[in-house]
């Protein structure tokens, strides 16, 4: 009990947290190069969300939240992920450069991805919280999206005048407030079980609007030229990586 309450989610929140530092090594390759595999991972990271909403969350939180109650949670999560985006400047940029029209300053941004990491958190805890195999499935959506994210955040520092250890220091300070919404999390699930039923439906529901607000969009809008059909490709491996998941 203690393993699966306490030890797997901070395990899941510290690792996801660790990906803020991948920046570091991709932008050490070709812009052209790193553009392409940004895309793949985009094209993945939206399956694994997607996936991760209707084959495992949407099912996990039907069994300990009334559907009526469970659907509202559901459709409040898009609505909080769109308010998240049109007040806090929190776009899920894709480029590197920072040429992202919502990331006007760099500091936005940060406060942006602090929050979105808090959230991250307390997604994780309770997942954790209501079975070791949906921990794991949104665990490992979340780190999926993560590192596409991490890598264009790390882009937006430089761009905004960060020297390269400002950025990683302030990207990794960022993301270990995924850390402290865990632990907010886990005591709050150990309370009162159904707070993480009703975050269920608003995780199920931030994540369809990620991967088909921004993620999809992306992907349509980048698929040219030699790349062609391959960020589709990885949107299904993601959805299959998610099905997969389930069948164990």
């Amino acid at each position: 009990m203690f393993i699966n309450t306490f030890f797997w989610p901070l395990l899941a929140t510290f690792v996801v947290s660790l990906v803020s530092l991948v920046g570091v090594i991709f932008l050490a390759l070709n812009n052209k190069i790193l553009e392409k595999i940004l895309l793949l991972l985009v094209g993945f990271s939206a399956g694994a969300l997607m996936g991760d909403a209707f084959i495992h969350l949407i099912p996990e939180g039907l069994k300990t939240v009334k559907a009526d109650t469970f659907f509202l949670c559901v459709l409040g999560g898009i609505v909080l992920f769109l308010c998240l985006e049109r007040f806090i400047h929190w776009r899920h940029c894709h480029q590197l450069g920072g040429n992202c029209e919502g990331h006007v300053f760099a500091y936005t941004n940060l406060i942006g991805d602090a929050l979105h990491n808090f959230i991250d958190g307390l997604v994780i805890a309770a997942s954790f919280s209501v079975s070791l195999e949906l921990g794991i499935a949104t665990f490992l959506a979340v780190l999926f999206h993560e590192i596409p994210q991490e890598i264009s955040d790390f882009g937006v520092l430089l761009y905004g005048g960060f020297s390269k250890k400002k950025a990683i220091l302030f990207n990794f300070l960022s993301a270990l407030l995924a850390v402290l919404g865990c632990l907010i999390g886990i005591f709050i699930f150990q309370q009162n079980q159904n707070i993480s039923g009703w975050l269920i439906g608003l995780t199920a529901g931030g994540f369809i609007y990620i991967s088909a607000s921004d993620l999809v969009p992306e992907m349509h809008k980048k698929s040219k030229g030699s790349l062609g059909l391959w960020p589709f490709t990885f949107f299904f491996l993601g959805l299959g990586f998610m099905y997969l998941i389930k069948q164990f």
